[in-house]
């Protein structure tokens, strides 16, 4: 198989490379980002053939799609991951990347007659479900409207039920919840702690951790995620697919990684307010609608993705969490632009 894959210089484009790798199925690799790895890098980005191009340009609408298009020719497959998450404060210049760019990959693809389109989604596609109810793929992916990460989710989900509905491509999007690995480390610094927060006091030197009452997560090891889109890639599936490890991350687990199991817990609205201002003050990277979706995104039910595509992840939540953890500690990354760590 020819398989492209359009993102593949960041947390999840790295693991799937890594997973592409080595798979004999895969004959053909070819990664596509914006910054692209330096002149002969280092495994995993040296299996791919690697492609230059910013799919959110500014006014290139015909340029991007053609490059794409390109890039894509003769391709079994298309994975596309490419999605931006900072500058926080520039909304215009996250949808360009996020719904623009995801709009040109679906018109490229269908030009360059891709049969398969393999889309990274997200839990933040779906509307709010708060409590620990589990969901599956048929709970509305309409977004939670003040979190710009989900609208933007959102948008793509209709763009891609759009794509199924007018075009031969046949879809597959995968809706993983929060996704970790020591590699990211000092990307998730940079793009969710930002200085204000020195990385060594997430090795279990916080003094307590203030966590907002009622929140809950699911976390997914970027490994057994990339096991997913290999599968939904060889298979050929189509449609939505949840992920996430096993068990539900709770503020006592995040506490006895952090903060020697100090925790305290305190109400949404105060720790909402609090985070609106220090992002409005630009002291943190992210603002209070990622606090929003994570108070009301659904648990995911992930029994289709273990029906249909085998799916069998090794690590827990708590473990893919507490790798990450580590590695924001420790500065960890690779040589991939994304998440080089800056030289100090």
């Amino acid at each position: 198989m020819r398989v492209v894959v359009v993102g593949g210089s960041g947390n999840v484009g790295t693991a799937v490379l890594r997973r592409l790798a080595q798979d004999s199925t895969v004959t053909s690799l070819v990664a596509v980002a914006r910054r692209t790895p330096r002149d002969r890098p280092p495994p995993p980005y040296d299996a791919a053939t690697w492609v230059t191009c910013d799919i959110g340009a500014h006014d290139a609408d015909v340029e991007v799609i053609d490059g794409l298009a390109t890039a894509f020719a003769g391709a079994d497959a298309v994975v596309h991951l490419a999605w931006a998450i900072q500058p926080s404060h520039d909304r215009a210049r996250l949808r360009a990347t996020n719904v623009v760019g995801a709009r040109r990959v679906v018109r490229a693809a269908a030009r360059a007659g891709v049969p398969h389109l393999v889309v990274a989604s997200s839990v933040g596609a779906y509307a709010p479900s708060p409590g620990d109810h589990l969901r599956d793929e048929s709970w509305p992916a309409d977004g939670i409207r003040s979190s710009s990460y989900s609208v933007d989710k959102a948008a793509v989900e209709t763009l891609l039920d759009r794509a199924v509905a007018h075009t031969s491509l046949v879809v597959a999007r995968l809706r993983p919840a929060l996704v970790f690995q020591r590699d990211a480390g000092h990307e998730l610094a940079r793009y969710f702690l930002g200085p204000a927060v020195p990385a060594r006091l997430l090795d279990g030197h916080a003094p307590v951790l203030p966590w907002p009452r009622g929140l809950r997560l699911q976390a997914v090891h970027a490994d057994d995620l990339a096991d997913a889109f290999r599968e939904a890639v060889v298979r050929q599936v189509s449609g939505a697919f949840n992920l996430a490890g096993p068990g539900v991350v709770r503020g006592p687990d995040v506490a006895a990684l952090v903060a020697g199991a100090r925790l305290r817990e305190v109400p949404p609205g105060v720790a909402r307010a609090a985070l609106s201002a220090a992002w409005h003050a630009r002291i943190v990277p992210v603002g209070p609608g990622w606090l929003d979706m994570a108070m009301a995104a659904p648990l995911l039910d992930t029994t289709r993705a273990e029906r249909e595509l085998d799916w069998r992840p090794a690590r827990t939540g708590v473990a893919a969490l507490h790798e990450a953890v580590q590695g924001i500690a420790d500065g960890a990354g690779t040589a991939s632009p994304p998440l080089r760590p800056r030289r100090r």
